[in-house]
């Protein structure tokens, strides 16, 4: 089973449109922050690298059916989910560098560029036309997009300071990582491999085959980091307020 050709077009249009936006907001960012110039070019080129880069690999990866689930297999989609993610959140918990971004983006910006989230859509149409499990598609695209249409809504709210707006963000990000883990839980349990529970007459297969995986081998992993940072700098903020004057 091969995926609609509108669904290859899609994903891989706005994985680069995810790239390009993340790639402009940060060099906005940073330009703004006031940090020494040498400091901003190499934080600058070092972003231009590894997000593109992340992403050819995890096409070259999926176009070589590395994530391809087999029923007598253990999975190998895991790597590319939780491997980025484990990277990244070692590297936000240990670089002064990631802290200082985290404080240069704008929380309204960490939320904001979720609206991507909205391609989850894409679950619901397969689901309709027969090609995903609805145990999968549903949870997974009814959470995605409402996540996604909440993101810009969350977003407004806090740049212009509604009263609740750090628990609305903390809220809405708490929402957001619920609808990933249920979405990764029930693709494991729905897709071919040794851990498929469900769905055995009409499996998950096109989850882990180009190029719906660059979805959860790229999508996810990237959401992941952004609630992840959205949620530290909220932290930072608190603390940063609760501070005796002049500490």
């Amino acid at each position: 089973m091969s995926a609609p050709n509108y669904v290859t077009y899609t994903i891989l249009l706005s994985s680069i449109a995810i790239i390009v936006a993340a790639l402009a907001g940060l060099r906005v960012a940073v330009t703004r922050a006031d940090w020494e110039e040498a400091q901003r070019i190499s934080t600058l080129r070092m972003a231009t690298v590894v997000l593109p880069l992340w992403f050819v690999v995890a096409l070259a990866l999926s176009s070589a059916e590395v994530f391809r689930g087999v029923a007598d297999r253990a999975p190998t989609i895991e790597f590319g989910i939780f491997m980025p993610v484990v990277i990244g959140l070692v590297w936000l918990w240990r670089s002064e560098t990631a802290i200082r971004l985290i404080d240069a983006i704008p929380q309204s910006w960490l939320v904001g560029i979720q609206f991507y989230r909205v391609l989850g859509l894409i679950f619901l149409l397969l689901n309709a036309e027969g090609s995903l499990p609805s145990l999968f598609a549903l949870p997974a695209g009814n959470g995605d997009v409402m996540v996604g249409l909440l993101a810009p809504v969350v977003a407004v709210a806090y740049a212009r300071g509604v009263v609740g707006r750090e628990l609305l963000v903390r809220g809405w990000n708490i929402l957001g990582l619920l609808d990933l883990a249920v979405a990764i839980t029930t693709g494991f349990l729905t897709s071919p491999s040794p851990l498929q529970m469900f769905s055995f007459d009409a499996p998950n297969e096109l989850i882990d085959a180009y190029p719906l995986v660059l979805v959860p081998v790229f999508g996810v992993p990237l959401a992941v980091l952004l609630h992840v940072a959205s949620l530290v700098k909220l932290g930072r903020e608190t603390a940063h307020r609760m501070l005796p004057i002049g500490a």
